[in-house]
């Protein structure tokens, strides 16, 4: 039996294929029109747009993943991690949610220990 197709691996997929798109259209039109492709990096002009492309769709697959783990997790309040970002920075919101995600799953892992420490029975 294969795996159907959630609407979030759906919305992953769309957003892959928005970003090959954009990307590959930015870098064919910067090859077509003969530009310093890193030059443009530094300036203006497709390379650029590319890049902005290419952040976007990643800040935007990286968000949804932010929201749907933190709930999956139980975190409290993973929008706030989008809402951060929008006025600081994806670079570096992803990485603090990832290292509070790391937290969290450290955490259960020692309640399950525990747990099940508990349950073992004494030694004779």
């Amino acid at each position: 039996m294969t795996p159907r197709w959630t609407p979030l691996a759906i919305t992953y997929l769309v957003l892959a294929v928005g970003g090959l798109v954009g990307t590959f259209a930015l870098n064919v039109w910067s090859v077509v029109l003969m530009r310093n492709y890193l030059l443009d990096l530094v300036q203006s002009g497709p390379a650029v747009g590319s890049i902005g492309v290419d952040i976007m769709i990643a800040a935007i697959a990286g968000s949804i993943l932010i929201i749907v783990e933190g709930r999956r997790l139980g975190m409290r309040r993973p929008w706030l991690y989008v809402l951060v970002s929008l006025v600081t920075a994806f670079a570096f919101v992803f990485p603090l949610f990832l290292a509070m995600r790391e937290r969290t799953l450290a955490a259960r892992r020692m309640l399950s220990t525990a747990g099940s420490d508990d349950l073992a029975e004494p030694a004779s």
